[in-house]
Order: C-alpha cells, then structure tokens, then sequence
C-alpha cells in the first residue's frame, strides 16, 4: 500500500470534532487530522498485510506528515509478522519519530509479541531505560510497566524506576504511573519500596505515584490512607 493510498483512507475517516478533542489531549501536537483509534487500527491492519516497507520508506523521507501516519507505522510495526528480530529492528529505528505520549504509549501497547519474547524484549529496552533523551526513556518505562510488571521482574522493575534520574515531564510521570501499577499488583513490596528512607525517587515522582494509586479503584481504602500519611512534604523557604 502507498503513502497516498494510506493518506487518502486517513482523510476519510477524519472528524473535525475528535481532531479539536485529540490536539487538547496532546499538548504541542501539530499537523491532525482527527482519526480515532478504531479507524488508525483498521487502516494498520490493511497496511500489516500489504507492502507496509515501502510506506515506511515513504514516511522515512517526506518533509511532513500527518500525526496519524506515524502512529500508522507505530501500530503496523505491531502487528506484521516477521521474526523477533526483524520486529526488534523496525523498534528501534520507530523510537527517534516518538515525540509525544500518544504515539509511544500506543506503540508499546501493540508490541504484544513481547509476551512471547520476553527475554529478547527485557534486555532489548534496558539501554532506554538509561538514555538521555525523553521520549526514549518513557518508551523504556512503558515497555516495562506494560509487560514485566510480574513475579519475576517486581524486585528488579522497582530499582530500575527507582534509578532513572531524568528531568523531563513525560519521563517522570511514566515512572509514577509504573510505581503505581508495581503496588496495585504487588501491593506488600512495593509499600515497602515507599517506606525506605533511602528511597531515590525525586519528589514529584513519588508523590505522583501515590497519587496515582490513590486514584485507583483497585487498591484498598486503607492502602490509599496510609499511603497518603507518607507523601513528602514540599520544603518551605526560609
């Protein structure tokens, strides 16, 4: 399938409506048409089973494109079939288009082939966890909470978040949310990791995940009082 074909479908299924709703979402955004998720899914799939390359070739080298067509790639790179490997590949030549959560956080959501892959997929994401550019860490974190949030993994997830030291916005919340997704699945161990006095997380983190959790409805109303009691107190100035 052709850039201008994939184009073309896009336009179709654009609303005004949901495009006003999407740019308010997606702060800093440009360039919308205002497709819902149901409508970039269908087109994906068409696309996963046509000659999806030469549209990542097209996209590659175009001087703009729509929002939408890039989270096109991002879904279809979920869904072709081809070797872990070869999948690995097209990852991590996606992750520098990531400028925004909607896109990374659509694209680790259809990486499921991750469930079967896990081992090659954990040590695939670990160099993100430690890069220095935004949107490759939240890819990292993401990854992470979205797949090795698990028996095997908690201990090792909750030292890994712990450790990510990044200043960006979409970084930060990314690692609370994950904290928050560790208690509600492993509540005892990661109060723990809230208790520790040694405890790394910069404020905003860790009071956002407790927060998060807070506002969940699967942890309990005792959890969520207690929890609260340990929230840090901003510093007052002299």
């Amino acid at each position: 399938m052709e850039r201008s074909e994939v184009k073309a479908l896009l336009v179709q299924k654009a609303e005004e409506n949901y495009k006003k709703f999407n740019d308010k979402l997606i702060p800093g955004v440009k360039n919308t048409l205002g497709v819902r998720m149901a409508g970039l899914k269908e087109i994906a799939k068409l696309l996963s089973g046509d000659n999806y390359e030469e549209y990542f070739k097209e996209l590659d080298t175009a001087a703009d494109f729509y929002y939408e067509e890039i989270m096109i790639q991002a879904l279809t790179i979920g869904m072709i079939k081809v070797s872990t490997e070869e999948r690995l590949k097209y990852i991590a030549a996606f992750v520098p288009k990531i400028d925004n959560w909607a896109v990374c956080d659509s694209f680790c959501a259809g990486l499921k082939f991750t469930k079967k892959n896990k081992e090659a997929v954990w040590d695939f994401i670990q160099p993100y966890l430690k890069d220095k550019r935004e949107y490759y860490v939240r890819f990292g974190v993401v990854m992470l909470m979205d797949y090795f949030i698990d028996e095997e993994h908690i201990q090792t997830d909750l030292e890994l978040l712990e450790n990510i030291k990044h200043e960006g916005y979409y970084v930060k919340m990314a690692v609370a949310w994950a904290v928050s997704v560790c208690f509600v699945k492993f509540p005892h161990m990661t109060k723990r990791f809230f208790e520790k006095k040694t405890n790394s997380l910069d404020d905003f983190t860790y009071n956002k995940a407790i927060q998060k959790i807070r506002e969940s409805y699967r942890a309990s109303k005792e959890d969520k009082e207690y929890l609260n009691q340990l929230k840090r107190k901003k510093a007052v100035p002299n």
